[in-house]
């Protein structure tokens, strides 16, 4: 009989000491995560791509955690506290270019002043982001050109520079060796490893590029596809293609943007619009609907870089014959 007494009073503290170890947890086991003491190097990169090449660069040396979470936007990120602790324990950051280290980055170096930041990036040459001018409309053409004439910016161009050089695979060539200096120069007991490895990845990148040539190597004059967020510049530029844009600048698209690109699908006969799960796919469904096409995802931000770049090069292919 006692024990019956003293039951709902446990009961009644039970839920509160349950919420308290609940939102304690998922602190403590990303701290323990970062703090094993098995010699292993805590690394992070911004995206996921970066955590392929770290990975097949540093192998079993390293424990490599991504910034940006699937499915999360990198122009928005904002990084979970969870993760700001952890970068207490990093040796190094990998920063790519992508708008949300613009804000954050000096955050992230002040959270641990003795860890190296290392730009994968450094050395490549940027491309603007796309604009409306890829549609060759006649009007625009003509803005632009009084525009240069009179040394004034383009109407509607962007400063902004197109981070997603990851995305080709010469460039990509590029991240791989930044990541393989930083590491050889934090860890040069590990050296021979590291430049091992990175010998192994350059020549994986390599005939992954040799492979994407042959997949564009048939097609005909129409060699360019429709995309929402213009990720894929640089993999266009890579192998003779033209990505055609929905989103101009970052800004939510206008009516008659959305209508000249209807216009420029249809005379085109483009029956696919390529978007990725990290942006809102309302206006690309609207385009899809108006030229009896449809939505294809492709994932700029996919952590199997090599499968996945094959992976959306057929899927472009595709869509151009």
């Amino acid at each position: 009989m006692e024990k019956k007494r003293h039951m709902p009073s446990l009961f009644r503290i039970a839920p509160g000491v349950l919420m308290a170890v609940l939102l304690v947890l998922p602190w403590s086991r990303g701290v323990c995560r970062a703090d094993r003491g098995d010699g292993k190097l805590l690394v992070y990169v911004s995206i996921l791509p970066q955590r392929y090449f770290v990975e097949k660069i540093g192998g079993s040396r390293l424990r490599v955690f991504p910034m940006v979470l699937p499915g999360a936007n990198p122009a928005t990120y904002e990084p979970k506290p969870r993760q700001m602790a952890q970068l207490r324990k990093a040796k190094v950051y990998f920063a790519v270019g992508v708008p949300f280290e613009n804000v954050w980055l000096e955050r992230i170096a002040s959270a641990n002043p003795d860890m190296t930041i290392v730009h994968s990036d450094a050395g490549i040459e940027k491309r603007n982001m796309a604009t409306r001018f890829s549609l060759g409309d006649a009007s625009i053409a003509k803005d632009r050109s009084k525009a240069l004439s009179e040394g004034r910016p383009e109407p509607g161009q962007t400063t902004g520079k197109d981070p997603h050089t990851w995305l080709s695979p010469p460039l990509a060539k590029i991240h791989a060796r930044n990541i393989k200096d930083a590491l050889v120069a934090v860890d040069p007991a590990f050296r021979k490893g590291y430049e091992a490895n990175y010998q192994k990845l350059e020549r994986k990148i390599d005939a992954l590029h040799d492979r994407l040539k042959s997949i564009f190597s048939q097609l005909g004059s129409q060699r360019a596809f429709m995309v929402f967020h213009p990720a894929w510049g640089y993999f266009a530029d890579t192998y003779g293609l033209r990505q055609i844009p929905v989103e101009l600048e970052g800004k939510p698209v206008k009516m008659a943007h959305l209508q000249r690109l209807i216009h420029w699908a249809r005379t085109h006969h483009v029956r696919v619009l390529f978007v990725q799960k990290q942006f809102p796919t309302k206006s690309a469904q609207m385009i899809a609907r108006a030229i009896n096409g449809k939505v294809v995802y492709v994932d700029p931000l996919s952590p199997r870089w090599a499968e996945n770049l094959l992976r959306t090069a057929r899927q472009f292919r595709e869509a151009l014959r």
